[in-house]
């Protein structure tokens, strides 16, 4: 491995689903795909609680977690991958 590849942060991908009420059911959950950056899973899921919190989710629940090996080929993806490369959490809602 090159020295430039060692200092790539590892981005990760979360789904999961959230609501907007406390109160909400199954039928009023939005599946969410977060995109992040951080050195291990546990610090991925704390950035990411803490962003959907700050968005304003009242409820979440995840599903999974994943590192990212290359940039997504999708074009709903690339924005967030980039935004996540930049050090931020992208947060990407499937609303109906």
């Amino acid at each position: 491995m090159s020295g430039e590849e060692q200092d790539e942060p590892t981005v990760f991908i979360i789904v999961g689903r959230v609501w907007e009420e406390t109160s909400g059911t199954p039928d009023d959950a939005i599946p969410v795909n977060i995109f992040l950056t951080a050195p291990d899973d546990d610090s991925a899921v704390r950035r990411a609680l803490e962003a959907l919190a700050k968005e304003g989710y009242a409820e979440t629940e995840l599903d999974q977690i994943g590192a990212l090996t290359e940039e997504p080929e999708d074009p709903t993806f690339e924005s967030a991958y980039q935004d996540a490369l930049e050090g931020n959490v992208a947060v990407v809602a499937f609303r109906e």
